[in-house]
């Protein structure tokens, strides 16, 4: 009864939710900034709340809930405009929360309506697996958002349960996410090492200094940081910090790491990554970049699990100079080949790889996700059941009993292993592992191919105007 009494009330309160984003984006006003400043009001009432219970308050005075009560019309404008400004300077957790906050509602009436939806719930003594259900839930909605593009920030939360479940992290151990979104590989993280240990000491560890998640994005370090706190994690300090991955040279190393790292190239105006990190193969590949900066913050011993697009294991030069380092440094033991239609953008074909550091790589195991498998994320999107039979085959902790399904007799078995003179026979060692013979039609619609030959031609583009401005640098 408890269970569809909670269910109830986190359908009601999303109910709310969604009834004041229609009114705000009939406005004029995006889901993702209204997303923004709901988070802020949110952490604004919650200290409140904490302060009303004797627990003292994290805000200065004159800078608190009880501050814009009193008011209404533009004043109430402006002194959220005041609170967000002052509480932006903050060097602990509420300068994340507020990392370069701004106001997106500048009309009274409208922020006055999202004040009041705030102020009708008791949020702080809710139940942290409650409030942080419906913070997920405001997540995913926007995730889906395609005008906000927001997608890019969502990994599907079944492959995330995947990738934790067969990495395994233990409750002792640090957790990285360099490209972290709004969080998901950390949370679940948390999730799957909380009921490990009920010692004190090792759950304090784990809500305090066991992950570190960093995004170049101020909203998403926003986002990220609030979505943890909601989960009881970083209450103190935010484990979340707002900074360009690829260009940090500190020395932070992690026994765990799990990404869905950007794909495409740097923005235009980024600082280049050569120039600050000259032990990388020089690339102006994101992801490529990327698994060389996750290859460089894993312990030796450590686990990584990384969503990368198929270029990565097929692409010449620079990215075959990386295969080969991670090949010869790493023991990338398996690959799970993923199918399209379950990312927000339209048309990419991933991978996930799961490698250890400190040892080279031998045989090689692919688990092929995607061949005669379709998924689309409005109709069929993929759920965690899906991947029972990969997490399966994988034997996690025990990967010395692994079964291929692949045989002479099923030759379309999904589970293979290449061996160590198979891997190294391919040629520019590409692992892109090909063997299932299923008819594979193409069933996007006309409106998904457009999309995907826009980005295609946008990616072409932008590597066109690098490599113009490399010749230029070259001619000089």
């Amino acid at each position: 009864m408890a269970e569809i009494k909670q269910a109830k009330s986190e359908s009601a309160l999303l109910k709310k939710v969604w009834d004041i984003a229609n009114v705000l984006a009939a406005a004029g006003v995006g889901f993702t900034d209204y997303i923004t400043q709901l988070t802020y009001i949110l952490f604004l009432k919650m200290d409140a709340e904490k302060e009303e219970l004797g627990l003292g308050s994290s805000i200065p005075e004159g800078y608190k809930w009880a501050d814009l009560g009193p008011l209404s019309g533009q004043d109430l404008v402006d002194k959220y405009e005041e609170i967000l400004k002052e509480l932006a300077k903050d060097t602990g957790l509420i300068g994340t929360i507020f990392t370069k906050a701004s106001n997106k509602i500048d009309r009274p009436v409208l922020l006055a309506k999202v004040i009041e939806m705030i102020s009708s719930e008791n949020w702080y003594m809710m139940e942290g697996d409650f409030k942080g259900a419906i913070y997920e839930a405001i997540l995913e909605k926007n995730g889906q958002d395609k005008k906000s593009g927001a997608g890019q920030y969502f990994t599907p939360r079944a492959l995330i349960k995947a990738m934790v479940d067969v990495v395994d992290p233990k409750i002792t151990e640090t957790v990285a996410d360099p490209a972290c979104g709004t969080g998901g590989f950390l949370l679940a993280a948390y999730e799957h090492m909380k009921p490990q240990s009920r010692e004190i000491a090792k759950q304090s560890f784990l809500k305090n200094n066991a992950f570190f998640g960093a995004d170049n994005t101020p909203l998403v370090v926003t986002l990220a940081s609030m979505n943890l706190y909601l989960h009881d994690i970083g209450t103190a300090k935010s484990p979340i910090i707002c900074q360009d991955s690829l260009i940090d040279k500190s020395d932070k190393m992690f026994d765990v790491v799990l990404a869905n790292p950007p794909f495409g190239t740097r923005p235009q105006g980024s600082v280049e990554v050569y120039a600050n990190r000259p032990e990388f193969v020089k690339t102006s590949d994101n992801q490529v970049n990327f698994l060389q900066h996750i290859m460089s913050i894993v312990k030796t011993g450590g686990r990584v699990g990384v969503v990368l697009p198929d270029n990565v294991l097929t692409d010449g030069n620079a990215t075959a100079k990386v295969r080969e380092k991670l090949l010869k440094d790493f023991n990338l033991h398996t690959i799970l080949r993923l199918p399209t239609g379950i990312f927000y953008a339209n048309g990419v074909k991933t991978n996930v790889l799961f490698f250890e550091k400190g040892s080279p790589t031998k045989d090689i195991w692919v688990y092929d996700y995607r061949t005669g498998i379709k998924h689309t994320m409005a109709t069929k999107p993929m759920t965690r059941e899906n991947l029972d039979e990969f997490v399966s085959c994988y034997c996690s902790g025990h990967q010395e009993d692994r079964v291929p399904t692949y045989s002479e007799e099923n030759k379309n078995g999904r589970w293979r292993r290449f061996t160590e003179a198979e891997v190294y026979a391919r040629d520019q060692l590409k692992l892109d592992f090909k063997w299932i013979d299923l008819d594979e039609k193409d069933d996007r619609t006309l409106a998904e191919m457009i999309e995907q030959i826009k980005t295609e031609a946008a990616n072409i583009s932008a590597a066109i105007s690098e490599l113009e401005k490399l010749i230029g640098e070259v001619e000089e």
